[in-house]
């Protein structure tokens, strides 16, 4: 919000241009280590063999140094390819120079926070993440109207990728003093630390790996087959990042502000159903998977039902944009299942279905991609197909999640928990419709109206329960 308050939406779009880039780049040299980290940790825990866990992050940290060695220099070499010829702007040169500095750090507090969420250290995890956002913000609010070159929309968005390194910076540092003082109390004896076995390891990480790298990549894709589609239909370069700029920056994240919930719950649910797979508690596993499903699909039948009704002016409020139009009213019904999916994502690899989440994603990412050149190359639909695109690619790769995660009959998940709360949101949009044609209310009123019907109905359909109120006020006394 601030970024496009401040910079405008020229620097936005650039800065977002690179940013899958920037998210490509470390999933290149991360390996899928970060996922394998946090799940040999939590088993060894799990069976008392403390002693293994540092041999595990020695490892890691190996390859991840083997990683930077291999595919920095290569990456290097790409920037000028990747700034002219692809993203058909050579002002995103200076950005992705940036972003290539910040992956080193990017990778090690990936590894950190792995190690953290193994041993069940979450809040450090948490904590990095918000000082990560607090700098981020504070720069952006307080910094970068002193260094950013309104004339110049290249350096706006390479001071941004800056603040974004600084950033990245105190969180790793942060993590790294976490990480001393456990290693102190885990290790109570000065044993020699071995280092744990590769072979192993990398059977987890790499197929992890192929799962984010092409997930990633895809990512890495979009903003390429964007401009290049709607240049084919008749739009300037510099006007297709601009476009680019306000949906990839602007209302995907507005759409994802309640997204914290559900990644909070990715992040706990990998070690947590490793857990209780390795000591082979079935109820156990059962249990977290339906607490940690259920929350994801409230929060998600919330966000699609007030972003549908409300969220093309809510976005025009906050980020001062300079037309409606209109495209968070098509994305909201379809991301109600992306707030699902990465827990289902997390659940997938936790079982030992990380080749199945994998495929899952380069269906999706390649379906994507499909129908926003297909759609977006035509003049009648332009930006408007790449949104309908980026909708069909979450939807897809939800449902074959949902589908591979019910062919374990073991773990009772599959689409009925999903029906119910996406029917209160279909009923409380359909109700709000005929309430804002026969008594049209201010912006905040109509806003808790919207809020107070959905959890009506959520009570009602026995979505939202008193155990839920129990259940939050128990983990707030532990908190």
């Amino acid at each position: 919000m601030q970024f496009m308050r401040i910079a405008g939406e020229e620097a936005v779009g650039i800065y977002m241009t690179v940013y899958p880039a920037f998210i490509f780049f470390i999933s290149l040299i991360q390996l899928g280590l970060p996922i394998a980290v946090a799940k040999i940790v939590a088993e060894l825990l799990a069976k008392n063999k403390r002693e293994g866990i540092y041999g595990v992050m020695r490892t890691a940290i190996l390859w991840s140094f083997i990683g930077m060695i291999i595919f920095m220099p290569i990456v290097a070499l790409t920037i000028p390819y990747i700034s002219t010829t692809l993203l058909h702007n050579e002002q995103t040169t200076i950005t992705l120079w940036i972003a290539l500095f910040a992956v080193p750090v990017s990778v090690g507090s990936g590894l950190l926070r792995a190690y953290l969420q193994g041993i069940a250290k979450i809040t450090p995890t948490a904590w990095a993440q918000m000082i990560e956002q607090i700098i981020r913000i504070g720069f952006i609010t307080f910094m970068l109207p002193f260094v950013a070159a309104y004339d110049n929309a290249a350096v706006t968005a390479a001071s941004a990728m800056g603040i974004t390194l600084l950033a990245e910076v105190v969180a790793f540092l942060y993590l790294w003093m976490h990480y001393i003082v456990s290693k102190k109390k885990l290790l109570t004896q000065k044993n020699k630390i071995e280092a744990y076995p590769s072979s192993p390891m990398l059977r987890i990480a790499l197929p992890s790996a192929g799962s984010k790298l092409f997930g990633s990549f895809t990512w890495f894709l979009e903003p390429i087959i964007f401009l290049k589609a709607l240049t084919m239909a008749g739009l300037t370069a510099s006007a297709a990042t601009i476009l680019y700029g306000v949906i990839s920056g602007v209302l995907v994240p507005l759409l994802l502000f309640p997204a914290f919930v559900s990644a909070a719950l990715s992040i706990v649910l990998i070690p947590a159903v490793s857990d209780a797979v390795a000591r082979q508690h079935i109820p156990l596993l059962q249990e977290r998977i339906s607490v940690s499903l259920r929350l994801s699909s409230l929060v998600g039948c919330v966000a699609a039902t007030y972003f549908f009704v409300h969220g093309d002016d809510l976005a025009v409020k906050l980020f001062h944009l300079q037309e409606n139009r209109g495209y968070v009213k098509i994305l909201a019904p379809i991301f109600y299942f992306y707030y699902i999916q990465s827990p289902l994502h997390s659940i997938l690899q936790a079982i030992g279905e990380a080749r199945a989440a994998m495929m899952n994603s380069i269906y999706g990412g390649l379906g994507k991609l499909f129908v926003m050149f297909v759609l977006a190359s035509q003049p009648g639909i332009q930006e408007k197909g790449a949104v309908v695109a980026i909708g069909f690619g979450v939807l897809l790769t939800s449902f074959l999640h949902i589908a591979t995660v019910r062919q374990r009959k073991n773990l009772r998940a599959g689409f009925r928990m999903f029906v119910v709360p996406y029917s209160c949101f279909i009923a409380v949009c359909v109700s709000q419709y005929f309430l804002m044609q026969i008594m049209p209310l201010p912006f905040i009123l109509s806003s808790c109206v919207t809020l107070f019907l959905l959890f009506t109905f959520l009570l009602f359909s026995n979505q939202l329960r008193i155990t839920d109120l129990r259940y939050l006020r128990k983990l707030a006394k532990k908190v």
